[in-house]
């Protein structure tokens, strides 16, 4: 285990500990941060901390700060019932405007999160009063959302060594972690079984697959560690229960994670994190399709474009903050007693059904 893993795990468990005092989630941070507006005085006067994502909540919350990953292993080893010695010096921060959210006090981590579903998804669960750590190769992920509950980190998932940090940096940053959304992904171009290069194959599968291992694989002890227990959603796609000719490596991959998590599923859910799939299908606002392929592929069907948008049998649009919808509702209360499932956004789609 690296420093920067044992030193995540045991401010989440700090964090664990200290929630069941408060009878809440509660943000921890372990670094200072800036001085400046909203910035909260740090204990026994140590530099102002981060003021983590409590600062836009609605409701009044508290926000402790581990000054040292040896204090907040030592916080973690004492029992509960009584507020942890070294997080005493505990600020109740004012109450800000708004009526609060599903997901206050808590953290989630976004993969993919610089545009299309990922986005959404990391919009919707800020919008709930969750800390959000958004991981994407567009560098625009740095700065897609302001304020203090939100850190994006720029990212290569194929990158192992990378990704092993960046899962450290985002438990340090909040505390812990509670939600894990899956779903960064790449769909290459068409291109069938005859034709199709092993290179080609290889990088499809590295990056839906086996960066998503490294991600489930580094998040699982801090996930255990989950105040209100872990979540895990995966982005799949219609074409696990339907797949289409000319997407070999691409079907192949969304049935591997598919599978991946449901054996997650099996494995977890010992520690209480549940882990469910969502499979969607022609989410029209997403970054694949283009104004041209829209075209292309309504043209193909004799279509026009809205009816294209629209080809399922409830004929409606599928939009991206759909999907985030559902990954909100799959990590809150509605779902708290579901686990290994996987269900359809796609309109209804009489290949599936």
């Amino acid at each position: 285990m690296t420093m920067a893993a044992a030193q995540a795990q045991a401010l989440a468990a700090l964090r664990r500990e200290v929630a069941k005092v408060a009878g809440r989630p509660v943000i921890l941070s372990a670094q200072p941060g800036r001085a400046g507006p909203g910035s909260v005085p740090g204990p026994a006067g140590l530099p102002p901390m981060r003021p983590s994502g409590w600062v836009f909540t609605p409701a009044s919350g508290l926000c402790a700060y581990a000054r040292t990953a040896a204090e907040a292993r030592q916080v973690a080893a004492s029992g509960p019932g009584t507020l942890p010695e070294a997080v005493q010096d505990v600020h109740d921060l004012p109450a800000a405007a708004g009526t609060g959210g599903l997901f206050v006090g808590e953290v989630a981590l976004v993969t993919g999160a610089a545009s299309g579903i990922g986005q959404a998804c990391a919009e919707a669960l800020l919008v709930q009063g969750a800390a959000v750590v958004g991981l994407d190769l567009n560098p625009a992920i740095v700065e897609m959302f302001d304020g203090p509950g939100y850190l994006g980190l720029q990212v290569d998932l194929t990158d192992e060594a990378r990704v092993v940090e960046a899962v450290g940096i985002a438990a340090r940053a909040f505390g812990g972690l509670d939600m894990l959304v899956l779903n960064a992904g790449v769909f290459p171009s068409g291109c069938d079984i005859s034709a199709l290069s092993l290179a080609d194959w290889q990088r499809v599968m590295r990056i839906n697959v086996d960066a998503n291992l490294v991600m489930l694989r580094e998040c699982y002890p801090i996930l255990k560690l989950a105040p209100k227990f872990g979540r895990v959603v995966v982005n799949g796609s219609r074409n696990v229960p339907a797949p289409g000719p000319g997407a070999a490596a691409y079907s192949c991959s969304k049935a591997a994670i598919t599978q991946l998590a449901r054996v997650a599923a099996l494995e977890w859910a010992r520690d209480g994190i549940r882990v469910n799939v969502f499979h969607a299908h022609a989410v029209m606002d997403t970054g694949i399709w283009t104004p041209e392929v829209l075209s292309n592929r309504a043209a193909h069907y004799g279509m026009t474009v809205e009816q294209y948008k629209a080809n399922n049998l409830l004929h409606t649009e599928v939009l991206s903050a759909d999907v985030a919808a559902l990954v909100v509702a799959l990590c809150g209360p509605a779902f708290a007693k579901t686990t290994g499932a996987q269900l359809p956004i796609d309109g209804g789609n009489d290949r599936v059904i």
